[in-house]
């Protein structure tokens, strides 16, 4: 068995997280489970991670002590990260006898990691939970780093608090249950990490095959990926500073997320994340010197793996306001994460109405 890291991310937390490359799923999730010692044990799976990935986790635990768990399945996609959800959640815990001492394993993507953390982080005032993060997205951004929550009122993770996970376990076997769209949807958090980080990772990602992807190649990826996130979280774990740098692209893109949502068009996270990383290399590029080669590359890059975001200027209001709901922003100043170069982290960079307007125009007409 091979431990990636072991952080402590929350100073309240009496468990270190730790994050597991996985080299053999029934020993490294048996490790996991008897660091707790729960009483009781619950898995939350969605609708599709119950057929696809559901048993395989039965096979892990079918030679251990564990093998009786309770199952909780609730609805896919990011239209089920609701308050009601999460009452569901809260309501089968308790009905299947949960207690302080139990532990929750989430088993799915990113919606169930984040909305499962938060129903363990709040349940009887917080019990333990695992993450098996079963997409791209979720193993490279969703299941680490401790930020757990629900969609509210139309606005991404408007609801929610800081808690990590005990472990997290990163089996990529689960990527063969993924469609090439959420592949290349967890693929964006991966470009993001290598322009927050160096040349030699951004190369390395752009120069990747992402339509025919090699999953041992992608496995050593997600790895490196991993590493750059959780070198950042260890750094500041609750996001006073340099975790800012994770939000590259976020922005724009949570905007363009709950537009979509609101009409009814849902995208996927990670293609927001990529169309939202375009608009603000733009700015970065006007307000902080990040070259425009590199601007270029990345654009044509994004455009060509996740096509474009359709909206006239008769939206930009509309998503001009979406951006003043950013829990990044301090009274009402629109805050981003820009780049003065690959690796070159501008936290806390404001830019006016009319600076954002000409981002979209950017956008739209690239």
């Amino acid at each position: 068995m091979y431990y990636f890291c072991s952080i402590k991310i929350q100073d309240t937390s009496s468990v270190e997280q730790q994050i597991v490359i996985s080299r053999n799923l029934p020993a490294e999730l048996t490790v996991a489970i008897d660091r707790v010692q729960p009483d009781r044990l619950f898995v939350l799976t969605d609708v599709n991670t119950r057929d696809l990935c559901l048993p395989v986790l039965r096979d892990a635990l079918s030679a251990s002590k564990y093998q009786s768990f309770n199952v909780i399945t609730i609805g896919a996609s990011d239209e089920a990260k609701t308050l009601d959800t999460l009452a569901e959640v809260w309501t089968a815990l308790g009905e299947g006898g949960a207690t302080r001492h139990s532990m929750l394993i989430n088993l799915g993507g990113g919606m169930v990691t984040d909305l499962g953390g938060f129903a363990a982080s709040t349940f009887k005032r917080g019990i333990a939970y695992v993450n098996i993060p079963t997409t791209l997205l979720a193993m490279v951004d969703a299941s680490v780093g401790g930020k757990t929550g629900i969609n509210f009122r139309g606005l991404k993770n408007e609801i929610g608090v800081f808690n990590a996970a005990s472990t997290v376990i990163l089996d990529t076997q689960f990527l063969q249950t993924l469609d090439t769209q959420n592949i290349r949807s967890g693929y964006a958090e991966m470009l993001k990490h290598g322009l927050i980080s160096d040349e030699a990772m951004l190369v390395e990602l752009l120069a990747f095959d992402i339509f025919q992807p090699d999953l041992e190649h992608l496995k050593a990826m997600v790895a490196k990926s991993v590493a750059v996130k959780e070198r950042i979280v260890t750094e500041d774990p609750h996001e006073h500073g340099i975790r800012k740098a994770l939000n590259l692209g976020h922005t724009a893109g949570h905007a363009f997320e709950s537009l979509a949502l609101q009409e009814n068009r849902t995208v996927l996270h990670g293609y927001a994340v990529a169309w939202g990383l375009v608009c603000e290399l733009y700015l970065s590029a006007t307000r902080c010197g990040f070259p425009t080669t590199r601007l270029h590359q990345v654009s044509q890059f994004v455009k060509e793996t996740y096509g474009m975001f359709p909206f006239t200027c008769k939206e930009y209001d509309r998503l001009y306001e979406l951006m003043t709901h950013d829990k990044k922003n301090t009274a009402g100043i629109i805050n981003f994460t820009l780049l003065g170069g690959v690796g070159d982290i501008r936290i806390n960079q404001q830019a006016s109405k009319d600076d954002i307007f000409e981002m979209l125009d950017y956008y739209r007409e690239s």
